[in-house]
This record gives C-alpha cells, structure tokens and sequence, in this order.
C-alpha cells in the first residue's frame, strides 16, 4: 500500500540514532519499550543506558536485588513498570533459560505486556506481523483518515487496532511499526505538526478538512484527586534518621519515605499537626519541630495530586531502626523526597 510504503521511505531518511534500534535482541527490545511506555525518549534514553550498563543481560536483571533496580528507576514514574521489569526478567531467567517468548500471544503473557509492548517485541525482534498501537499512532491514523471515534473509548481502541492492522506491511513489520510511531513524535506532532512538509499531506483529510488541531478525540479524564501529605523528617543528634518501605497497592509501592502524616484538607499557617501521631511515628515525646517549607511541594501524577510539606523533628535519639544520614541516598524514593534531599543536602546534616 501507498501509505505504508511512504512511511517507510520517510523512517528510513529520518529515524533517530537509538540504541534500541541497532539490535533486534528481545531483552534490549522489551527493555525499551516498557521504560517508554508514557515516557518520552528524550527522558527514557539515559535510563535505558543506565540500564543496559549495569544489567546487560537479562540474567543480571533477574539477580539484581529489586532495591537497586527501584533506585536506578528513581525519578522515570510508574514505579509499577520497574516492579513488573523486575518480576518478568526473574520469569524469563529462571522458567524460559533466559530466552523470551517469540510470538505476540505468548508474550503477552508476561507481566507488565500488555497488546502494545507485545506487538512491538514480536514485529521487531520476531518480524511477526503484528501492529502497533500506541498514542503516535492514534494520532497519525486519526488525522489522515480523519477518524473521529474516541481513542480511548472500547469501540476507539477496536477501530484503530483494525485498521493499523489493515495498514501494516506484512513483508516488513518492524520498519513499518517503528516508522509510523516515529512519524507521530518527529512530523505528525500533538503540536505544530509540520503539515506543510509532510509526505502524507495530499491525503490527509484532518488537513484537507481543517481538521488537525481537534484529532484524535479523547474522552475526558477522570477528576484528579488532591492528596495532603506532611513528612517528617527526624534528624537524632547521632546524625541519624527514620525512613519506611512503602508498602500495599497504592503509589510507590516498594519505595523508601520519612515518616508520613496525611491529612484531609491542605496545611494552614497556625496549625499544628497531631501531637500524639508524631510521638507514634517518632517514638519519642521529646522533639523540636520546624516547618521546612511553608508553600507547599506540588507534585503532580496522572489521577493525583499531591502537595507536600516536610518537618524538621529534631531530638536526642531514635533508636534500632534509625539509618545514618550519610546513607540516606543510597535508598530508592519518590522524586518529590528524591528533590528535597538534594535541595537540603541531607547526607551532609548535623546538629
């Protein structure tokens, strides 16, 4: 087909330089596709390498203690893909001899791959012919067939997956799949696509039909919940603190934090946080505290947001579980304490 043939053209002429597109190795594959799920490349590529340097096998990936795979995730979000990498490289070690499945449905069995990263290891690894659909490709196909159905609504997702299928060069999946996402990140943009410039442009009827800026439809979100959280951060005249593994399903699963004091409406100048809950999470009554910062941190994720204050508790000591503050940055932790620390150079505190 016409399309397909002049996208190809196009990827060949503009693709970027990356790593993950000089290999056809499935590790190296899947390992990239699940750090750039809703991650740009521009963020995602020193990840990756990082990844690569310290895990150049799946094996390695598979021995690392999840402590250390959590910290080199440190700051890429969706914590959950680096649990789910995790788990899946243990999987692939120990159940397949370190060799992954070679077809979409079987990979789809791992966990953390869903229809998309499944479809992207099978066409590039496997060359099977399977489609891609991510959000480049909603836009791309959206815009030049002018197709007005929500992306993100079932009959949306339908619509799309058959006709990138449709679309798909049998003979050449691979280059097929990487060259219409790549077109959707360099010349169909969500933003100031470059129309004029444009390959396709004599076909696009989004372009044709003043179209561009209102495609692809997408139903609205759901409310994004606010969240009040107040750290403490005990500081023991030992040079010591107290930090937690986060547990449960929530956010941050398996990420270290301070002592935390959530709260149902935002911190208010003359107020006070709970006596008796700071004795329970510091074990002691006898404590100086400080505000830290009065404005709150804002640290926005997909459904929340969370406003953040950190408190100063300074006192003698904090017992067993107290962590020295000179290796408070060997832990792996939300961003948003990640920022702080470096901001108040914690490590290097004393009394």
């Amino acid at each position: 087909m016409v399309f397909s043939k002049i996208l190809i053209s196009w990827y060949l002429k503009n693709k970027r330089d990356l790593p993950w597109r000089k290999t056809r190795e499935p590790y190296r594959i899947w390992l990239s596709e699940i750090m750039l799920q809703q991650t740009r490349i521009e963020q995602g590529l020193p990840y990756y390498n990082q990844f690569i340097a310290a895990f150049p096998s799946v094996f390695d990936l598979a021995e690392a203690p999840q402590e250390k795979v959590l910290k080199l995730w440190q700051g890429l979000g969706y914590y959950s893909r680096a649990r789910n990498l995790h788990e899946t490289a243990k999987k692939v070690a120990t159940e397949f001899n370190g060799k992954f499945p070679k077809s979409f449905k079987e990979l789809k069995k791992l966990k953390g791959v869903g229809d998309y990263t499944a479809a992207a290891i099978a066409s590039i690894s496997y060359n099977e012919p399977v489609a891609v659909v991510d959000g480049n490709v909603y836009r791309v196909l959206s815009r030049f067939f002018e197709v007005e159905t929500s992306i993100n609504s079932t009959a949306g997702i339908k619509e799309f997956k058959e006709l990138a299928s449709e679309l798909l060069d049998k003979n050449n999946p691979s280059n097929f799949n990487q060259a219409i996402m790549e077109f959707g990140a360099l010349q169909c943009k969500p933003r100031n696509p470059l129309c004029e410039s444009c390959p396709l442009n004599s076909g696009c009827l989004a372009l044709k039909n003043g179209k561009i800026k209102e495609l692809p439809v997408k139903l609205k979100k759901t409310k994004v919940k606010k969240r009040y959280f107040n750290y403490l951060v005990p500081i023991s005249e030992e040079n010591e603190t107290l930090i937690k593994q986060r547990s449960g399903k929530g956010i941050w699963h398996g990420l270290y934090e301070f002592p935390l004091i959530e709260t149902e409406e935002a911190w208010k100048p003359g107020v006070t946080l709970s006596e008796e809950k700071i004795n329970e999470l510091v074990g002691t009554k006898n404590y100086t505290l400080s505000l830290y910062n009065e404005q709150p941190v804002i640290h926005k994720l997909s459904h929340q947001h969370i406003y953040t204050h950190f408190w100063m508790v300074k006192m003698e000591n904090l017992g067993v579980e107290a962590v020295p503050l000179q290796k408070i940055l060997e832990y792996p932790v939300p961003v948003l304490i990640a920022n702080f620390l470096e901001e108040t150079a914690l490590e290097n505190y004393s009394l």
